[in-house]
């Protein structure tokens, strides 16, 4: 017999972690000027699964654009990613 799990819904704030980048989702605005800018099509962006945790804080879906900000010690730097 299969027992049962519940789900528990989690109390830790994922995007507050040392470890997780600062993230922000982009209006529709400022990703359609980023991807002229660039001269991309969002399908050329590298893409995030639309469960991953910390996007499930932001409250991404899918076809959202991210922008992420990373200090590695030396400078920040940002990169772009969609949600799929």
């Amino acid at each position: 017999m299969k027992k049962k799990t519940k789900k528990v819904a989690s109390t830790l704030d994922v995007l507050s972690h040392m470890l997780v980048s600062k993230m922000e989702v982009l209006s529709d605005k400022d990703a359609k000027k980023l991807l002229a800018e660039f001269e991309i099509n969002s399908n050329q962006l590298p893409s995030f699964s639309a469960k991953d945790p910390a996007l499930l804080a932001l409250g991404a879906v899918p076809g959202n654009i991210v922008k992420i900000t990373r200090d590695d010690g030396t400078g920040k730097y940002q990169t772009y990613r969609i949600v799929k």
